[in-house]
Protein backbone atom coordinates (compact mmCIF):
# COMPACT_ATOMS: atom_id res chain seq x y z
CA UNK A 1 0.00 0.00 0.00
CA UNK A 2 2.60 2.62 0.71
CA UNK A 3 4.04 1.62 -2.48
CA UNK A 4 1.25 2.13 -4.20
CA UNK A 5 0.79 5.94 -2.40
CA UNK A 6 4.21 6.68 -3.24
CA UNK A 7 4.20 6.01 -6.89
CA UNK A 8 0.36 7.87 -7.22
CA UNK A 9 1.79 11.13 -5.34
CA UNK A 10 4.79 11.43 -7.22
CA UNK A 11 3.11 10.52 -11.24
CA UNK A 12 0.19 12.78 -9.70
CA UNK A 13 2.60 15.72 -9.34
CA UNK A 14 4.72 15.16 -12.77
CA UNK A 15 1.33 15.27 -14.18
CA UNK A 16 0.50 18.80 -13.16
CA UNK A 17 3.88 19.69 -13.57
CA UNK A 18 3.68 18.02 -17.14
CA UNK A 19 0.50 19.06 -18.97
CA UNK A 20 0.52 22.86 -18.64
CA UNK A 21 4.25 22.69 -19.68
CA UNK A 22 3.20 20.54 -22.75
CA UNK A 23 0.31 22.74 -23.71
CA UNK A 24 2.09 25.69 -23.71
CA UNK A 25 5.23 23.59 -25.38
CA UNK A 26 2.92 22.56 -28.40
CA UNK A 27 1.25 26.14 -28.66
CA UNK A 28 4.44 28.02 -29.21
CA UNK A 29 5.40 25.00 -31.05
CA UNK A 30 8.74 24.64 -29.33
CA UNK A 31 11.01 21.09 -29.66
CA UNK A 32 10.53 20.85 -25.91
CA UNK A 33 7.57 19.53 -27.19
CA UNK A 34 8.94 16.27 -28.33
CA UNK A 35 10.95 15.85 -25.08
CA UNK A 36 9.05 16.90 -22.66
CA UNK A 37 6.55 13.12 -23.05
CA UNK A 38 10.16 11.39 -23.08
CA UNK A 39 11.10 12.95 -19.55
CA UNK A 40 8.06 12.19 -18.47
CA UNK A 41 7.68 8.96 -19.00
CA UNK A 42 10.89 8.32 -17.83
CA UNK A 43 9.80 9.12 -14.37
CA UNK A 44 6.87 7.20 -14.15
CA UNK A 45 8.43 3.98 -15.01
CA UNK A 46 10.45 4.98 -12.39
CA UNK A 47 7.91 4.94 -9.97
CA UNK A 48 6.11 1.86 -10.88
CA UNK A 49 10.00 0.03 -10.69
CA UNK A 50 10.05 -0.74 -14.93
CA UNK A 51 13.62 -1.32 -16.06
CA UNK A 52 13.97 -0.79 -19.36
CA UNK A 53 16.87 -2.45 -21.37
CA UNK A 54 17.57 -1.04 -24.60
CA UNK A 55 19.38 -3.32 -27.64
CA UNK A 56 20.24 -1.73 -31.12
CA UNK A 57 19.48 1.93 -31.41
CA UNK A 58 16.28 3.81 -32.77
CA UNK A 59 16.88 5.47 -36.25
CA UNK A 60 17.55 8.99 -36.63
CA UNK A 61 16.97 8.66 -40.78
CA UNK A 62 14.17 10.10 -41.26
CA UNK A 63 10.82 10.00 -42.31
CA UNK A 64 10.77 6.79 -40.18
CA UNK A 65 8.32 4.55 -38.78
CA UNK A 66 8.63 2.42 -36.04
CA UNK A 67 6.75 -1.30 -36.07
CA UNK A 68 6.14 -2.86 -32.86
CA UNK A 69 4.67 -5.86 -31.52
CA UNK A 70 1.99 -4.67 -28.78
CA UNK A 71 1.49 -6.35 -25.14
CA UNK A 72 0.49 -3.94 -22.55
CA UNK A 73 -0.13 -0.15 -21.70
CA UNK A 74 3.34 -0.17 -20.27
CA UNK A 75 4.72 -0.31 -24.36
CA UNK A 76 3.77 3.28 -24.31
CA UNK A 77 5.99 4.81 -21.57
CA UNK A 78 8.30 2.40 -22.11
CA UNK A 79 8.83 2.83 -25.92
CA UNK A 80 8.23 6.57 -25.07
CA UNK A 81 11.29 6.76 -22.79
CA UNK A 82 13.77 5.73 -24.92
CA UNK A 83 12.91 8.65 -27.55
CA UNK A 84 10.75 10.86 -29.14
CA UNK A 85 7.82 9.78 -31.15
CA UNK A 86 4.19 9.51 -31.91
CA UNK A 87 1.75 6.72 -31.70
CA UNK A 88 -1.46 5.39 -32.97
CA UNK A 89 -4.32 4.70 -31.04
CA UNK A 90 -7.96 3.59 -31.25
CA UNK A 91 -10.51 6.37 -31.05
CA UNK A 92 -12.20 5.47 -27.90
CA UNK A 93 -8.93 6.25 -25.97
CA UNK A 94 -8.67 10.14 -26.80
CA UNK A 95 -12.46 10.31 -24.97
CA UNK A 96 -10.50 8.60 -21.74
CA UNK A 97 -10.46 10.79 -18.71
CA UNK A 98 -6.75 11.67 -18.08
CA UNK A 99 -5.07 8.84 -20.51
CA UNK A 100 -6.95 10.60 -23.22
CA UNK A 101 -5.98 13.84 -22.20
CA UNK A 102 -2.20 12.70 -22.56
CA UNK A 103 -2.33 10.71 -25.38
CA UNK A 104 -3.87 14.43 -27.07
CA UNK A 105 -0.84 16.28 -25.78
CA UNK A 106 1.70 13.66 -26.98
CA UNK A 107 0.19 14.34 -30.66
CA UNK A 108 -1.37 10.59 -30.86
CA UNK A 109 -2.91 9.86 -34.37
CA UNK A 110 -6.39 8.37 -33.20
CA UNK A 111 -8.01 5.68 -35.75
CA UNK A 112 -11.67 5.65 -35.59
CA UNK A 113 -12.64 2.24 -36.79
CA UNK A 114 -16.18 2.80 -37.29
CA UNK A 115 -15.63 5.00 -40.26
CA UNK A 116 -15.41 3.32 -43.67
CA UNK A 117 -12.72 5.38 -44.82
CA UNK A 118 -11.01 6.28 -41.39
CA UNK A 119 -7.85 4.16 -42.90
CA UNK A 120 -6.85 6.81 -45.87
CA UNK A 121 -7.21 9.84 -43.43
CA UNK A 122 -5.50 7.88 -40.43
CA UNK A 123 -2.26 7.15 -43.32
CA UNK A 124 -2.60 11.03 -44.57
CA UNK A 125 -2.13 12.26 -41.22
CA UNK A 126 0.61 9.45 -39.75
CA UNK A 127 2.28 10.37 -43.51
CA UNK A 128 2.43 14.55 -42.53
CA UNK A 129 3.52 13.59 -38.82
CA UNK A 130 6.30 11.55 -40.76
CA UNK A 131 7.32 14.15 -43.17
CA UNK A 132 7.53 16.88 -40.44
CA UNK A 133 10.19 14.76 -38.92
CA UNK A 134 8.17 12.89 -36.01
CA UNK A 135 8.93 9.20 -36.19
CA UNK A 136 5.53 7.53 -35.87
CA UNK A 137 5.21 4.04 -33.80
CA UNK A 138 3.13 1.60 -35.16
CA UNK A 139 1.90 -1.35 -33.55
CA UNK A 140 1.69 -3.70 -36.47
CA UNK A 141 -0.58 -6.40 -34.73
CA UNK A 142 -3.30 -3.55 -34.07
CA UNK A 143 -4.29 -5.48 -30.69
CA UNK A 144 -2.48 -6.53 -27.64
CA UNK A 145 -1.30 -10.60 -27.03
CA UNK A 146 -0.51 -11.74 -24.14
CA UNK A 147 3.47 -11.23 -24.03
CA UNK A 148 4.18 -14.79 -25.07
CA UNK A 149 3.69 -14.40 -28.60
CA UNK A 150 3.76 -12.27 -31.34
CA UNK A 151 0.44 -11.78 -33.18
CA UNK A 152 0.17 -11.55 -37.05
CA UNK A 153 0.88 -8.02 -38.20
CA UNK A 154 -2.31 -6.21 -40.39
CA UNK A 155 -1.94 -4.72 -43.42
CA UNK A 156 -4.14 -1.22 -44.08
CA UNK A 157 -2.03 0.74 -41.62
CA UNK A 158 1.15 0.09 -43.55
CA UNK A 159 -0.27 2.16 -47.20
CA UNK A 160 0.87 5.35 -44.66
CA UNK A 161 4.47 4.80 -45.86
CA UNK A 162 2.99 4.97 -49.40
CA UNK A 163 1.31 8.28 -48.43
CA UNK A 164 4.91 9.28 -46.85
CA UNK A 165 6.47 8.87 -50.11
CA UNK A 166 4.37 10.82 -52.49
CA UNK A 167 5.54 10.51 -55.86
CA UNK A 168 8.81 9.44 -55.00
CA UNK A 169 12.18 9.39 -52.38
CA UNK A 170 12.24 7.06 -50.06
CA UNK A 171 10.84 6.24 -45.81
CA UNK A 172 12.70 4.71 -43.40
CA UNK A 173 10.57 1.63 -41.19
CA UNK A 174 12.65 -0.08 -38.00
CA UNK A 175 11.13 -3.28 -36.66
CA UNK A 176 10.74 -3.06 -32.90
CA UNK A 177 10.41 -5.82 -30.28
CA UNK A 178 9.29 -5.43 -26.46
CA UNK A 179 9.38 -8.31 -24.59
CA UNK A 180 9.04 -8.42 -21.09
CA UNK A 181 11.42 -11.07 -19.07
CA UNK A 182 11.70 -10.39 -15.59
CA UNK A 183 9.63 -9.92 -12.23
CA UNK A 184 11.15 -9.04 -9.29
CA UNK A 185 14.32 -9.79 -10.39
CA UNK A 186 13.13 -13.37 -11.72
CA UNK A 187 12.42 -15.39 -15.29
CA UNK A 188 8.81 -14.28 -15.68
CA UNK A 189 7.83 -17.89 -17.99
CA UNK A 190 4.78 -17.88 -19.82
CA UNK A 191 2.69 -18.44 -16.43
CA UNK A 192 3.71 -15.23 -15.33
CA UNK A 193 3.93 -13.02 -18.36
CA UNK A 194 0.51 -12.18 -18.63
CA UNK A 195 0.60 -10.57 -14.99
CA UNK A 196 2.56 -7.60 -17.42
CA UNK A 197 0.24 -8.10 -20.30
CA UNK A 198 -2.64 -6.15 -20.68
CA UNK A 199 -5.14 -7.78 -23.28
CA UNK A 200 -9.10 -9.23 -23.75
CA UNK A 201 -11.24 -8.16 -21.17
CA UNK A 202 -8.95 -7.07 -18.34
CA UNK A 203 -9.78 -3.43 -16.95
CA UNK A 204 -7.22 -0.74 -17.07
CA UNK A 205 -7.54 0.48 -13.48
CA UNK A 206 -7.47 -2.80 -11.99
CA UNK A 207 -4.82 -3.78 -14.08
CA UNK A 208 -2.75 -0.12 -13.45
CA UNK A 209 -3.12 -0.68 -9.78
CA UNK A 210 -1.84 -4.21 -9.74
CA UNK A 211 1.28 -3.43 -11.89
CA UNK A 212 1.79 -0.07 -9.57
CA UNK A 213 1.15 -2.40 -6.40
CA UNK A 214 3.88 -4.88 -7.38
CA UNK A 215 6.44 -3.31 -9.86
CA UNK A 216 9.47 -4.50 -10.61
CA UNK A 217 9.43 -5.81 -14.04
CA UNK A 218 12.34 -5.90 -17.09
CA UNK A 219 11.58 -5.23 -20.41
CA UNK A 220 13.67 -5.33 -23.49
CA UNK A 221 13.28 -3.41 -26.43
CA UNK A 222 15.34 -4.54 -29.47
CA UNK A 223 15.30 -1.83 -32.20
CA UNK A 224 16.04 -3.84 -35.64
CA UNK A 225 17.47 -3.69 -38.82
CA UNK A 226 16.25 -0.20 -40.97
CA UNK A 227 14.78 -0.87 -43.52
CA UNK A 228 14.36 1.54 -46.62
CA UNK A 229 11.32 1.52 -48.92
CA UNK A 230 10.54 3.12 -52.40
CA UNK A 231 8.20 4.26 -53.42
CA UNK A 232 6.06 0.71 -55.19
CA UNK A 233 6.62 -0.92 -51.81
CA UNK A 234 3.86 -3.45 -51.52
CA UNK A 235 2.28 -3.19 -47.81
CA UNK A 236 1.80 -7.13 -47.46
CA UNK A 237 5.32 -7.07 -47.83
CA UNK A 238 6.22 -4.57 -45.43
CA UNK A 239 4.16 -6.33 -43.03
CA UNK A 240 5.25 -9.60 -43.32
CA UNK A 241 9.29 -8.57 -43.44
CA UNK A 242 8.16 -6.47 -40.29
CA UNK A 243 6.22 -9.42 -38.86
CA UNK A 244 9.40 -11.81 -39.10
CA UNK A 245 11.86 -9.54 -37.67
CA UNK A 246 9.98 -8.81 -34.81
CA UNK A 247 9.26 -11.96 -34.05
CA UNK A 248 12.30 -13.57 -34.26
CA UNK A 249 13.84 -10.44 -31.76
CA UNK A 250 10.73 -11.37 -29.62
CA UNK A 251 11.76 -14.94 -29.44
CA UNK A 252 15.43 -14.62 -29.00
CA UNK A 253 14.61 -11.76 -25.98
CA UNK A 254 12.38 -14.04 -23.99
CA UNK A 255 14.86 -16.73 -24.63
CA UNK A 256 17.80 -14.82 -23.21
CA UNK A 257 19.30 -14.15 -26.41
CA UNK A 258 19.55 -10.80 -28.51
CA UNK A 259 19.14 -10.86 -32.31
CA UNK A 260 22.30 -8.95 -33.59
CA UNK A 261 22.54 -8.95 -38.08
CA UNK A 262 20.45 -12.21 -37.99
CA UNK A 263 22.54 -13.89 -35.48
CA UNK A 264 21.60 -14.44 -31.60
CA UNK A 265 24.32 -13.89 -28.73
CA UNK A 266 23.68 -13.71 -24.99
CA UNK A 267 21.83 -10.91 -23.37
CA UNK A 268 24.92 -9.80 -21.71
CA UNK A 269 26.31 -8.79 -24.85
CA UNK A 270 25.75 -4.71 -25.54
CA UNK A 271 25.06 -3.67 -28.92
CA UNK A 272 24.36 -0.09 -30.00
Amino acid sequence: MLRTIVALTGWAAATRLGIPAQWIALKLNLPLRRLIPMYYHKFCLALMGVRVSVRGAPSHQRPVLYVANHCSWIDIPVLSSITPLIFTAKAEIGRWPVAGLLARLQRTVFIDRSRRHATGDVNKEIAARMTDGDPVVLFGEGTASDGNTVLPFRTALFGAVRDALGDGGRVHMQPVSLAYTRLHGLPMGRQFRPFVAWYGNIGLTRHFFRVLREGAIDVIVTFGPIMSVAADADRKSLARATEAAVRRMTAAALAGRIEVSGGAVPLSVETR
